[in-house]
């Protein structure tokens, strides 16, 4: 049974995902590339526990009692957050963390080695679709807030199809665009109102360019990714979940 909060925040939920066509804002594009020095050493320094743990949980909750033990595959790592508190969660596999960004890898890397974790993850720089992955499939293929940040949504899409094989695990999670820019700024005044001025700025432009519940939808049917299924679940990200 849900408690009274629970069933106000699903309401709310609902309610935004069933009018999002007419009420949020047209998507203003960002740079597909986040690579400023300064940019990648405020997000490498940054706290994103929060939204970063849920996302080991959101994928532990999607694939209840998965031994992760094989070949993982992490597009759009960024500065491998995400890619550490994987390998801490799952000691037992191997991950492979990509990223365009060159300044966020180097950071990357050095929480890597920090953690200790040189052996059980392995950093890349790739820009897609330019670069090309290894040829070989994964057990779980993994991505966090590197959809909104492509212009050619398919290009995540195809590369995942490319590198899954049968009972492939994926979980994509990525920001959801707000109905106004009023909204999205009052998203960064709750979430990010004592960060530096340029991670506010990146916040806010990446909301602008974040896609709606219903346009992934609608991208996952064009590739017929119909097993996959989207969903919100919080007031500003939705994940992608599924099996192959």
């Amino acid at each position: 049974m849900l408690c009274i909060y629970e069933w106000a925040l699903t309401a709310k939920i609902q309610c935004s995902t069933n009018s999002e066509a007419t009420t949020a804002m047209q998507r203003q594009p960002e740079p597909e590339l986040m690579d400023e020095e300064e940019q990648a050493r405020a997000y490498a320094l940054a706290d994103f526990s929060e939204p970063h743990e849920n996302f080991i949980t959101l994928f532990k909750q999607a694939f209840p009692g998965l031994v992760v033990n094989g070949d993982v595959l992490d597009l759009g790592c960024g500065a491998a957050d995400i890619t550490i508190r994987f390998a801490k969660h799952f000691p037992h596999c191997q991950i492979l963390a990509v990223d365009g960004a060159g300044n966020m890898l180097a950071f990357g890397q050095r929480a890597v080695d920090a953690a200790r974790l040189d052996r059980q993850i392995t950093l890349q720089k790739v820009y897609l679709p330019v670069d090309t992955l290894p040829q070989k499939s994964y057990q779980a293929i993994i991505s966090n807030s590197l959809l909104h940040h492509l212009n050619e949504p398919r290009v995540l899409w195809q590369t995942i199809k490319q590198h899954a094989r049968q009972d492939t695990r994926v979980l994509v999670m990525d920001l959801m665009r707000p109905r106004s820019e009023s909204a999205a700024k009052d998203l960064v005044d709750e979430y990010a109102a004592n960060e530096p001025d340029i991670l506010k700025r990146d916040f806010y432009h990446s909301l602008l360019a974040a896609y709606t519940v219903g346009e992934v939808e609608e991208q996952l049917e064009r590739e017929a990714l119909l097993e996959f299924k989207v969903k919100p679940v919080s007031d500003r990200h939705w994940i992608v979940a599924g099996t192959v």
